[in-house]
């Protein structure tokens, strides 16, 4: 098991007035590394989109939970944006820009671009039926 100088679990319900507590909490969590203006809007821009992918697109209106689960190593940071909703059927199309599932909501399809474009990497676990994992990794100095 991978040792960290620090990690953090926060569960919270899937709801759109959330996602402002997910983005104080990483926020929070990045202050001893003393980051950057850019790093930390950066940072809380890709959390910020992951959560919302959770709560619009894997539960829509069903509502759940979405965890959040954060840990250091140095100066890296690895975040896990974890769903038990309706998981990505094809997570390639979902990462291409401009791509959404709700159209009717005039999403952008840009939070898979933001998410890699804000953090030095990214994956995505999906099952349908089962959820969504995001996980990504930044370097912060």
């Amino acid at each position: 098991m991978e040792k960290y100088d620090n990690e953090m679990r926060l569960t919270f319900q899937a709801k759109s007035c959330n996602e402002a507590l997910a983005r104080m909490t990483v926020a929070a969590f990045l202050t001893p590394l003393n980051p950057t203006l850019t790093e930390l809007a950066d940072t809380k821009t890709a959390v910020s989109e992951a959560v919302t992918n959770a709560i619009i697109h894997g539960y829509g209106e069903d509502g759940g939970t979405v965890e959040l689960w954060c840990a250091r190593k140095d100066r890296e940071v690895f975040f896990h944006i974890k769903d038990t909703g309706k998981g990505i059927a094809d997570i390639a199309a979902a990462m291409e820009p401009m791509y959404t599932t709700k159209p009717e909501l005039e999403r952008s399809g840009m939070g898979f671009s933001f998410m890699e474009a804000f953090t030095d990497e990214l994956s995505v676990e999906s099952a349908e039926g089962e959820g969504t994992v995001i996980k990504m990794r930044k370097v912060i100095g």
